[in-house]
């Protein structure tokens, strides 16, 4: 008489889990292979933008919290 292999479910789930993370890899790596890296000149470009941009808004905030501080000294000074 031959032996019939039953799972419990308890490794029924387990082998379920193994497949989904089996599956979930499989997943990443086809990702992966889609990734494209950007070229030296255009990560250049882009730092050169963001630098730019970040001196303009500093400015820019500078520019805005002098005037906010200057009118809050003329209240301050003349508002008594």
């Amino acid at each position: 008489m031959a032996k019939v292999a039953t799972m419990t479910s308890e490794e029924r789930g387990l082998t379920a889990r193994v497949k989904q993370l089996g599956s979930f890899f499989a997943d990443v790596r086809n990702e992966m292979r889609k990734v494209t890296f950007p070229g030296r000149k255009e990560v250049q470009a882009t730092t050169v933008v963001v630098i730019i941009t970040v001196i303009i808004f500093g400015i820019y905030f500078f520019l805005i919290d002098f005037v906010i501080n200057s009118g809050v000294q003329w209240v301050l000074r003349h508002g008594k």
